[in-house]
């Protein structure tokens, strides 16, 4: 395993080696691209852009694990009953997919949409699986593996009918991007790791308590750290565990040190 960072908690301001730099100084040796509108790169990259973000990455000996869209100006949305949103969306997912590929990256985080009081929740269901049906033949071409997280969106809220759905989507190239602290407020993410299983590709890590409603520093809240270590371990899991915790919670040097000490559960 490898002690991890989402560009997600990067600060905007920090370029592409400003962040290496920092991160590697800090204790991290992967890294999670943030795939924003404008930045370190974006769907408008060249090859020669691309290139360059891989090789500066490769230079600082930090490797590449993972992209995520956080794109604001294209929807995103496959559970959408809103036939123009969807059709944009697969089309901007699908670019997604490519410059994830480009840039030599074999994982791409995956928000299915969200659910609204107008959008039923079979609809919901039978749309995201009719869009990851249309978009995993393209990550199967690609070499990208779609990881789809659960982000407090109000869709597949337990590990049996995210399981239940990917079963479904029947796709090796279609799994589960766990986030140890987002169903802590109505569940327990071992559960998921073990009930999820095989479809688990990627991890976040973030720590929550339920008294108080907030997000702590790792080791801090109710994640049972130990027990998610124990299931990851059983499913022979050795990728990275990325941060997600961002500076404003805690330092991001404490915060790999953190990670190291639950590397060692």
């Amino acid at each position: 395993m490898e002690v991890g960072i989402s560009g997600l908690v990067i600060p905007a301001e920090w370029s592409l080696d400003e962040t290496l730099t920092r991160i590697r100084a800090d204790g991290y040796t992967a890294l999670e691209l943030a795939l924003r509108d404008t930045g370190w790169f974006s769907l408008e990259s060249t090859e020669e852009e691309l290139r360059v973000v891989a090789e500066s990455a490769k230079a600082a000996g930090v490797t590449l694990t993972s992209v995520c869209p956080a794109l604001r100006s294209k929807p995103r949305d496959i559970m959408t009953s809103d036939c123009e949103i969807r059709k944009s969306s697969i089309e901007t997912i699908t670019e997604c997919i490519r410059i994830t590929s480009a840039v030599g990256v074999d994982t791409m985080l995956l928000v299915l949409g969200r659910l609204t009081p107008e959008l039923y929740y079979d609809d919901a269901y039978a749309n995201a699986l009719a869009g990851m049906r249309e978009l995993t033949p393209v990550a199967e071409e690609l070499g990208v593996r779609l990881a789809i997280e659960y982000v407090w969106n109000k869709f597949l809220l337990s590990p049996m009918e995210l399981a239940r759905f990917l079963d479904e989507v029947d796709s090796p190239n279609a799994g589960f991007f766990f986030d140890s602290g987002n169903m802590v407020v109505f569940g327990y993410p071992e559960h998921w790791v073990r009930i999820c299983g095989k479809h688990v590709m990627a991890v976040h890590l973030k720590d929550f308590r339920r008294q108080g409603y907030e997000w702590t520093p790792l080791l801090e809240g109710d994640v049972d750290f130990p027990a998610v270590m124990c299931e990851l371990r059983k499913l022979g899991f050795d990728g990275a565990l990325l941060s997600e915790v961002s500076q404003g919670t805690a330092p991001f040097a404490d915060t790999a040190e953190a990670i190291r000490k639950i590397m060692r559960m």
